[in-house]
């Protein structure tokens, strides 16, 4: 069946490979981020690629929550949106008190708040009508607090998950369904400066198994299943002190 799709953060990484992987499957696509010109490049390599598929993209900053609406509305006038994938986020990050807050308040404005723009933006067409699938892509960084650079990410990330789960429980059984997906360590455009991080995959096949989740609506899933699907386990209950020695 083919599907509407918007998809924020598209410019380049995680997003970016999911439009090529979307456009695949034969689905449609709204493609946003602040990079028009990445944009541009994306809608035509995928536009070769796939001539009959439509591809509309748009400039969007999601920390200006205004164009949020205004973008989600008008790209809603232009294809029905079927599914609304809240990808869009930053990874910077130094630990609290050492100068930096303005790294951390960024992530924490585009990563939490920025999305809670989208989800507002997203729901509003989707009560309107009583359908459709809202993505949400966290990370398995949202399990547990975690220290020093990536502290802010993190809790970021775990507020996202819980802005999700409060929505997949209000719409239990309704037409509207919400997804939360957790990548484990995919080689993106965040985290390309990061030499030897261990267990991290390569975009394609890391992307595969976010697509294929998000494909069968699961409610949650941790991506790729191995080895985050045991990871999570593990790191959900782990004591402190193990914890620590695992990163």
């Amino acid at each position: 069946m083919r599907r509407n799709i918007l998809i924020t953060g598209a410019s380049s990484g995680l997003g970016a490979e999911m439009a090529r992987q979307f456009a695949a499957k034969g689905h449609n696509l709204v493609l946003t981020a602040r990079r028009e010109d990445k944009l541009q490049a994306l809608r035509e390599e995928l536009t070769e690629r796939h001539p009959d598929l439509t591809v509309v993209v748009h400039r969007l900053d999601v920390n200006d929550h205004e164009q949020v609406f205004e973008v989600f509305r008008k790209a809603d006038a232009e294809l029905t949106l079927d599914r609304i994938i809240v990808n869009a986020g930053l990874g910077k990050g130094a630990p609290l008190g050492t100068g930096r807050f303005d790294a951390n308040l960024q992530t924490a404005m585009t990563n939490f708040v920025g999305a809670l723009a989208q989800a507002e933006a997203a729901l509003e067409l989707f009560r309107a009508r009583n359908a459709g699938h809202l993505v949400f892509i966290s990370s398995v960084s949202a399990l547990r607090g975690l220290p020093k650079t990536v502290t802010t990410y993190a809790a970021t990330k775990a507020g996202l998950a819980s802005l999700a789960e409060g929505l997949r429980l209000e719409l239990l059984n309704k037409p509207i369904k919400v997804s939360t997906i957790f990548p484990g360590y995919i080689r993106s455009e965040m985290n390309e400066h990061v030499a030897n991080t261990p267990l991290i995959v390569d975009t394609v096949p890391g992307v595969r198994a976010m697509v294929a989740a998000i494909e069968a609506e699961k409610a949650t899933a941790y991506v790729p299943p191995w080895p985050w699907i045991p990871l999570a386990r593990v790191m959900r209950y782990a004591p402190l002190p193990l914890l620590k020695r695992m990163i």
